[in-house]
């Protein structure tokens, strides 16, 4: 059994954020003939939603690069290595320093998401802060009301690059926790980090994934660095054509640009679709 799993940003969406119509009468191709697929994404189930809500993709869905997963039709999260407020001390004042807004997403006890933050220091704090503002099942809230034994699911923020990159150099020194950072697909000064704890990533989610499923071949496709950890586990990992040499050195092949629907013609192909 085939068990297909995509990135969504650079990878299987299009310029506009969204599925194009070959992308998904391809997917719905693949659903007719019986192959599983699911969605790995660094982006949270809600602001992954309006992207692929053009297609209703079957089985348990990764976000947040492993941490939380979300399941259509149960309508119910998973989350995965949670973080104390001890192990992010260090990296919150990092992003003060840098002037790079974080926004902390917290479980409460009911199982519900609360999100707290600073005062924005910049438009790309104020950004993301409209963005999630959106959510009405979402609560923001000050962080100097985020209590101290919060379990803290991952952190996110937008920024300049040069400035989240000293934010990742940071995390890099710290046992508990890990940082990708990436973008400028569709704003070229505009790229995204997300920190999560350092037992949980892509690869991990999907082999578990891979277990429940009794699936026998993965197939991967990604553009970015928190994609390698998949790539690593797959039978098959293929990068779009946008994706940087370093990440497609690591890739058994090469597949189109993401805003030409590379995937879905490839997998047209590779599946006889």
């Amino acid at each position: 059994m085939d068990l297909v799993v995509f990135d969504l940003d650079g990878t299987l969406l299009n310029k506009q954020q969204r599925l194009s119509g070959v992308t998904l009468k391809t997917l719905e191709k693949m659903r007719q003939a019986g192959i599983a697929y699911t969605i790995a994404t660094g982006r949270t189930h809600l602001a992954a939603a309006p992207c692929i809500e053009a297609h209703d993709f079957p089985l348990w869905q990764i976000y947040k690069n492993g941490v939380e997963w979300w399941h259509p039709d149960q309508q119910a999260y998973r989350h995965q290595g949670i973080l104390e407020l001890a192990m992010i001390d260090a990296t919150l004042q990092t992003f003060a320093n840098n002037e790079v807004t974080p926004f902390i997403f917290c479980l409460e006890e009911d199982g519900t998401q609360s999100v707290y933050y600073p005062k924005p220091h910049n438009h790309y704090g104020g950004t993301v802060f409209s963005e999630l503002s959106k959510h009405h099942n979402l609560t923001l809230l000050d962080i100097e009301q985020m209590p101290n034994n919060a379990r803290i699911i991952n952190i996110s923020a937008l920024g300049h690059p040069d400035n989240l990159r000293l934010i990742v150099d940071e995390c890099n020194t710290q046992e508990h926790i890990v940082a990708y950072s990436g973008g400028g697909i569709y704003h070229p000064e505009t790229h995204w980090i997300d920190i999560h704890h350092s037992s949980t990533c892509k690869g991990s989610a999907i082999e578990q994934l891979k277990r429940e499923l009794n699936a026998t071949n993965l197939i991967v496709f990604g553009d970015g660095d928190n994609d390698l950890t998949m790539f690593k586990i797959a039978d098959e990992a293929y990068a779009t054509d946008n994706a940087p040499s370093y990440i497609k050195a690591q890739a058994s092949g090469t597949v189109g640009h993401h805003d030409e629907d590379g995937v879905a013609l490839f997998l047209q192909k590779r599946f006889d679709l």
